[in-house]
């Protein structure tokens, strides 16, 4: 059974778009026909996918600025008429040791990777409940579950962000508002190559495999998808095969 996707005159928000898992997905979600806003804070990956995909519009925006998030929020409503999907790709994951761990690092992994989602959360959900359609992907990861040396606080967040999603879904299920997680695997991102150089890329690419952002927009697009009739999920990729053969 072949998938197909239709997202035309869909409006989808993806923070963390300029990059990575972020950036499959949007231009994914363009060629299928949707409206897609990208907020990251990487101009020049900004620019170069406004390049790739004209339709998509990039903007910068904080994710841990829960005013400005706001803010860019409405200014989408207003200016689209609603949002169908959001996908809360934006995440940060310094490696340190917990005995090592600047305070103010803490707090950014925090901000960024948890807050940032919730802040998200609460500038959609309103819109969503009032037409009585939407949904929305957070990200978790394997981490949660068995941890790494040096991504405590990374762990901690995506371990947090379970129980978080599991809570506020069913806040509004019986709005017809889905909110859903990804566990993607480990996926060969920007993010992925700063926090694994050396042999910790070794070590993943010997075992489980390190799989390519593209392997994950079919599992993302479905999430978005009106057939994925489910709510407080998580789908994990834990081993996973890639999406195309060579």
């Amino acid at each position: 059974m072949k998938a197909h996707f239709d997202a035309k005159d869909d409006v989808i928000v993806v923070t963390g778009g300029a990059n990575g898992i972020g950036r499959a997905l949007a231009k994914a979600v363009a060629a299928a026909g949707a409206r897609v806003v990208v907020f990251d804070r990487d101009r020049a990956a900004m620019d170069s996918l406004a390049r790739e995909a004209p339709s998509v519009s990039a903007r910068d925006l904080d994710v841990s600025d829960r005013a400005a998030v706001m803010d860019a929020f409405a200014a989408i409503e207003k200016e689209y008429g609603g949002i169908d999907g959001l996908v809360c790709a934006a995440a940060i994951q310094p490696r340190t040791r917990v005995d090592a761990m600047d305070p103010a690092e803490w707090q950014r992994v925090l901000n960024i990777n948890l807050n940032g989602v919730v802040w998200c959360y609460q500038a959609v959900i309103g819109g969503m409940i009032k037409r009585r359609r939407g949904s929305i992907v957070a990200f978790s990861s394997g981490l949660a579950h068995q941890g790494w040396p040096e991504a405590s606080a990374y762990a901690a967040t995506k371990g947090a962000m379970i129980a978080f999603a599991k809570s506020a879904a069913k806040e509004v299920a019986t709005h017809r508002v889905r909110f859903n997680l990804i566990a993607p695997g480990v996926i060969d991102t920007p993010q992925y190559r700063a926090a694994n150089a050396g042999p910790d890329d070794a070590s993943w690419r010997n075992s489980i495999g390190v799989g390519a952002p593209e392997d994950v927009v079919g599992p993302l697009m479905f999430l978005l998808s009106d057939a994925a009739t489910m709510t407080a999920s998580l789908v994990s990729r834990d081993f996973a095969y890639p999406a195309r053969e060579d």
